[in-house]
């Protein structure tokens, strides 16, 4: 993207060998793109086409993140539809590596009321995918919901509450060792502490265990992020 972007998330396609780059672009309305990434043995990346998979303003506390479903082979992109925030939706990318295009399926909602801090993992046992986010249409509530990818499509469980209070800056790893998803996130209603609590997926539903405080003191810093290192068997948290 030669104009100026935001947001930028990363995911890798262990099918095709390929990345998928998703962002907003500034320079074009604040739409929501992504483009595939192909990387040489010299470690030089090279590009497809961008195509847009929102055309309205997407933007909003970190509202963009992309995971890959390695059982269906498909990535799945969740984004705030809103430049000041709007609706969680969902869209199914799939990547041709023959010309390193990109399509979508079609876009499904995931929560009605104003979404962010959105981040998602995919659960490799239960061949799910969990996304995380606020809530700001009921009190900043810090929820999560089920998600599952059939075809070119996506759909949704019932979602569910973490964190009765206002939550900022969630991220999500899935432990593959354990089988569970780890949430992690500033809790703003309690010091602005940082804050962990563990979910385990059922079916098409998510519950919680009891959240624990991760950093006794408040977090400033504007972002967080995770992920589960599968040699050592632990989730690392950056703030």
């Amino acid at each position: 993207e030669s104009g100026a972007s935001e947001l930028t998330k990363v995911a890798f396609d262990s099918n095709s060998n390929r990345i998928l780059v998703v962002y907003c672009d500034d320079d074009d309305s604040d739409k929501g793109k992504a483009v595939v990434g192909t990387v040489a043995s010299d470690g030089t990346i090279s590009y497809g086409t961008p195509a847009i998979f929102n055309d309205s303003a997407t933007k909003e506390y970190f509202g963009i993140n992309v995971v890959f479903d390695s059982n269906v082979n498909k990535f799945l992109i969740v984004y705030g539809d809103g430049s000041t925030g709007g609706p969680g939706r969902a869209r199914v990318a799939t990547v041709d590596s023959s010309d390193n295009s990109v399509t979508f399926g079609t876009e499904a909602t995931f929560e009605s009321g104003n979404s962010d801090y959105i981040s998602a993992a995919f659960d490799s046992t239960a061949n799910k995918i969990v996304i995380a986010y606020r809530d700001t249409d009921d009190s900043n509530y810090g929820k999560a919901i089920v998600g599952t990818i059939s075809g070119t499509d996506v759909t949704f469980g019932s979602a569910a509450t973490f964190e009765s209070a206002n939550t900022q800056h969630i991220n999500i790893a899935y432990d593959s060792t354990n089988n569970k998803h780890v949430i992690f996130y500033r809790n703003a209603a309690s010091s602005s502490y940082g804050t962990a609590i563990v979910g385990t997926v059922s079916g098409n539903s998510i519950s919680f265990g009891t959240a624990v405080t991760f950093q006794n003191s408040e977090i400033t810093a504007d972002q967080m992020d995770c992920i589960f290192d599968s040699n050592a068997n632990k989730v690392v948290i950056f703030y």
